[in-house]
């Protein structure tokens, strides 16, 4: 037996030893160094497989059931200086083992010292890759004949995971020419590892096809997807998830964006074993693409099996996709994402669902949003929907005696001047809206500025045309002038601010100022607007006709 063993570990070293010179004389990168220390570190493996086996031989231990297939030379991890071995166990010999026949040990030991061509190519580019050489990596992984290689290692693997299911004690049997699922993991690898190779090299459509071949040999295999005996202990697993994200990424960066629409929903429907956070982060990934994209990809018929509930263009189901990863963190099974909430605010607007964006923003847990900032949020939603006086509720909320002690909601203020300049009823608390967000905003922020004071100056025409008392009329129409001119010098490129102007001065009997702001909106707006005309036409006959404040006035009412 052990000089069977001997022999064994003999034609291995050897062959290796032929793998690495061939490399070495047919590349222009030298393995010497790296077959040094492959070599000593076998000779190593081999005297502990020697004893193994003689103490197998002996009958002096007996395994509880028969060893899983160790992992072949060849899948040991390697460190950056060379080679960090990882063994498959921690083998004590002084522990004893259960129904294990000498000839199942052989077996298994034979199976962990054989290394064939494609091994020895799949090691030496992982050894090329984990040193930053892309190109003598992808030179190595080009001898692998991975065409030829993949209908075994499909085999393989239906015939590995059906041979795992659980045994009866003792029985045990050893499965003839197929490939271990450690043989297929390293290939595997070898396959990922060409794709990241060329990727790292600019070659992103190469490196999608590359990653297709894993997807299709493993998808071969597992029509069904991936079931759970497959087990931690087989890289197989992990590659196979790394190829599932990785394809979708080298096509959109190759341009192909309905192939990597594809690729996505191919990773999805199928159950693939990915665990909650990755699968959540394919599903975001996804809803990214196809919203901004700018690429129409339908649901393929096969994958239309809801019936009329079925999303009919990318952005439907680009919302299902989100209001499934917000259900999921609501039930906390994923951590939650503020970018998930982001993609869904701008789906669920361009759409024109803002009631249920505000169901959203409600049903969100405490604690992800401050009250002044949730308060904000749903007055924008009730806002765009048409209910001005429940979002003008919720931001006096933010403006009360609950959030005096917390920092000021700028956002909110100016919102609030924003409604309340759209009703006259509201002129008054449009005023101190406004006059919150000028105290907040910066000098140096000419925008928000200009806006402020805008918001201010139609709240104080508003308040003006509601005014019973002439002087106080006289005073508000005062402020009103002030501050649109102020709103007009920190923002000139603002057309709303001159039509403001010109509406204030006209009915304040102001012709010539009505009549050049006029002009002036029309000029911005490209005379594209109704309204402008309109005032334009009010102010010129008020020019000419008789008792022409009262007209303005009475259009303006």
């Amino acid at each position: 037996m052990k000089a069977t063993n001997h022999c064994l570990a003999s034609g291995f070293v050897s062959f290796l030893g032929d793998v690495f010179w061939h490399e070495a004389n047919h590349r222009e990168v030298s393995f010497a160094g790296s077959f040094c220390e492959v070599l000593s570190w076998v000779k190593g493996e081999v005297l502990f497989w020697e004893k193994m086996l003689c103490a197998c031989s002996g009958e002096q231990f007996k395994f509880e059931e028969p060893p899983q297939s160790p992992e072949s030379l060849a899948t040991r991890d390697f460190s950056a200086s060379g080679l960090s071995s990882r063994t498959t166990g921690d083998w004590d010999l002084g522990s004893k083992f259960d129904d294990i026949q000498v000839d199942e040990a052989e077996s298994t030991l034979k199976e962990a010292l054989s290394l064939n061509y494609e091994e020895a190519r799949a090691l030496l580019g992982r050894l090329e890759f984990q040193r930053g050489n892309f190109d003598a990596a992808l030179q190595v992984f080009q001898g692998i004949d991975i065409r030829n290689l993949t209908p075994r290692m499909a085999k393989a693997i239906v015939e590995r995971i059906r041979h795992r299911k659980p045994r009866v004690k003792g029985d045990s049997y050893v499965i003839l020419n197929v490939m271990s699922l450690h043989s297929v993991s390293l290939l595997t690898e070898a396959i990922l590892l060409k794709a990241r190779s060329l990727g790292e090299l600019g070659r992103f459509r190469e490196a999608a096809k590359e990653c297709k071949v894993i997807l299709d040999t493993v998808e071969l295999a597992l029509p069904n997807g991936m079931p759970g005996e497959i087990g931690e202990d087989c890289k197989l697993q992990e590659m196979f998830h790394k190829a599932l994200e990785l394809l979708p990424i080298f096509w959109t960066k190759a341009g192909y964006l309905e192939e990597a629409i594809t690729a996505y929903r191919r990773a999805l429907i199928k159950p693939w074993n990915l665990d909650p956070e990755r699968l959540a982060g394919v599903q975001k990934s996804l809803a990214c693409t196809l919203l901004y994209c700018g690429v129409e990809a339908t649901l393929p018929p096969q994958l239309q099996v809801w019936g009329p509930t079925t999303p009919r263009n990318n952005t439907e189901e680009a919302i299902l996709l989100l209001l499934i990863l917000m259900k999921k963190v609501a039930l906390k099974q994923i951590k939650w994402d503020p970018e998930v909430m982001d993609h869904l605010s701008y789906a669920l607007s361009v759409t024109g669902q803002f009631e249920l964006l505000a169901n959203h923003f409600e049903q969100a847990i405490p604690g992800l949003y401050g009250r002044a900032e949730r308060w904000y949020l749903l007055a924008l939603c009730y806002s765009a929907c048409g209910q001005n006086e429940e979002a003008l509720n919720l931001l006096k909320k933010v403006a009360g005696c609950s959030e005096a002690r917390n920092k000021p909601h700028f956002l909110s203020f100016l919102l609030g001047a924003k409604l309340c300049s759209l009703a006259t009823a509201h002129a008054h608390e449009g005023i101190e809206f406004s006059r919150k967000a000028i105290d907040l905003v910066s000098d140096q922020c000419e925008h928000f500025m200009g806006q402020a004071h805008k918001f201010l100056g139609v709240c104080y025409s508003g308040a003006a045309r509601a005014s019973i008392s002439d002087s106080e009329r006289t005073v508000f129409q005062r402020e009103s002038l002030n501050s649109l001119n102020h709103a007009a010098l920190n923002w000139k490129e603002d057309p709303d601010v001159m039509f403001s102007l010109g509406l204030e001065n006209a009915v304040q009997r102001n012709l010539d100022a009505a009549f050049s702001h006029t002009i002036k909106y029309s000029d911005m707006v490209a005379g594209s607007s109704v309204k402008g005309w309109k005032l334009l036409a009010l102010v010129v006959s008020a020019c000419f006709g008789p008792r022409p404040q009262r007209r303005v006035e009475r259009e303006q009412m």
